[in-house]
């Protein structure tokens, strides 16, 4: 912890040494107190109070956090991210959105013992009308995932993107196609693959629907009980239910103060020993890669409370599909190629499970997922050679568009 207490008021932090003391048990709560003292002796230090809004942020304290951070952007708005190996070899610029920890990108994660320099530019949905200085760089990314909140800043900075002087990876309106409803959209109709139609519905229409007024199929005939209904715009399992019968539905809505939600069918993904297995595969330029299996009793399964660091068994099936991801990765070939096609990133994730019938089941894809190397090597030794293989292609797919770069700019000036 010493470490990030003598840095905190000289070098951006970012999310990954906050996130990797977090796996390993260590309390951040402990940094908090003399964290904010430091902050009040030095209110012009916006560093110090972006690292101190990434701090509350990971205790939980989401408003708090979210007025440090608009603090230290009032200051400024770009944040260097030093690579771990100096001198860099290269420099990505990320175009990010102010926001809490599923508002961007987490792309330090994968990239902690890196010679790549992320340069951080907070952009305002303002940005494409003005002329905003930016850092050098040789390669952008935008790293803003899809919400209600980034948007804006989306959909203005596609004619902006489309101009750019440097290569882009994850351009505006590819993110924007992670968006639920619109992914559900985009991707029927493929031969093995199942992603169950979401449809946003109002509080208002759910109510007549718990009270018999109305059936499910008028929001979507492929939509019954037992459904998955979720706030929207949430992430994380935030206010996510399934609901079996209109009396389920009622009991929800009577403890929701939202207003707007996105429904769903709930597929039972379950295999043959009662057990539910969620996959995470990454896609870097079209090709997948395992980062992790969670196995859990519960139909909403989320890696830190599956059960995963108390259970080798677990683990050990955890290592076993990833030993044998070539085999699944082609089972599932038109799947995956697929949502590389028609999502249009050049790095994505995708949370998914296998049906009965053997179907890749896509319960979410996006480009703000959280892909690390940071689990124990003595806990789980399965991953290393895997998020090696990740963290290496994505490297490799970074010089590659530079390099493309510089050879399309030699060509026209010869």
């Amino acid at each position: 912890m010493s470490s990030l207490s003598d840095t905190v008021s000289t070098q951006f932090l970012g999310l990954a040494p906050f996130l990797r003391r977090s796996i390993q048990g260590e309390d951040l709560q402990s940094l908090a107190e003399p964290w904010i003292e430091r902050a009040q002796a030095e209110p012009d230090n916006a560093v110090l109070w972006m690292n101190l809004a990434t701090l509350m942020l990971c205790l939980g304290q989401r408003d708090l956090g979210l007025t440090i951070q608009a603090q230290a952007l009032a200051m400024q708005r770009h944040y260097r991210w030093p690579a771990a190996r100096q001198p860099a070899a290269l420099r990505v610029l990320l175009l990010t959105a102010p926001g809490d920890l599923a508002a961007n990108m987490p792309l330090d994660c994968l990239l902690e013992d890196s010679d790549v320099d992320l340069e951080y530019y907070f952009v305002m949905p303002t940005d494409a009308s003005e002329e905003t200085p930016l850092p050098e760089h040789d390669l952008a990314i935008v790293a803003m995932s899809d919400s209600d909140a980034n948007r804006a800043s989306l959909e203005a900075m596609q004619p902006v993107v489309a101009d750019w002087p440097r290569p882009v990876l994850n351009t505006p309106e590819a993110i924007l196609n992670t968006e639920r409803e619109r992914a559900s959209q985009l991707l029927q109709g493929v031969r093995g693959l199942n992603m169950p139609p979401t449809r946003p519905v109002t509080a208002d229409t759910l109510a007549t629907i718990a009270a018999g007024e109305t059936d499910l199929a008028a929001i979507d005939p492929g939509i019954e009980f037992p459904v998955i209904l979720r706030p929207r715009d949430s992430h994380g399992g935030h206010g996510l239910a399934r609901l079996a019968d209109r009396e389920a539905l009622a009991a929800y809505l009577d403890d929701s103060e939202h207003s707007d939600f996105l429904i769903s069918p709930f597929i039972d993904y379950r295999d043959a020993d009662g057990l539910y297995r969620k996959y995470r595969v990454v896609l870097v330029d079209g090709e997948p890669f395992a980062s992790h299996m969670g196995i859990s009793s519960d139909w909403m399964i989320h890696y830190l409370n599956a059960g995963m660091y108390e259970d080798a068994d677990k683990r050990a099936g955890e290592a076993a599909w990833m030993a044998s991801f070539d085999t699944f990765a082609d089972q599932h070939h038109t799947a995956l190629k697929a949502i590389d096609e028609r999502a249009g990133l050049d790095y994505v994730c995708i949370d998914c499970a296998q049906t009965a019938d053997g179907e890749l089941l896509v319960f979410e894809i996006g480009n703000a997922m959280v892909v690390h190397a940071m689990d124990s090597a003595e806990l789980f030794p399965h991953k290393q050679e895997h998020m090696a293989k990740v963290q290496t292609t994505f490297r490799e797919l970074l010089e590659q568009r530079v390099q493309e770069d510089q050879a399309a700019i030699a060509s026209e000036s010869a």
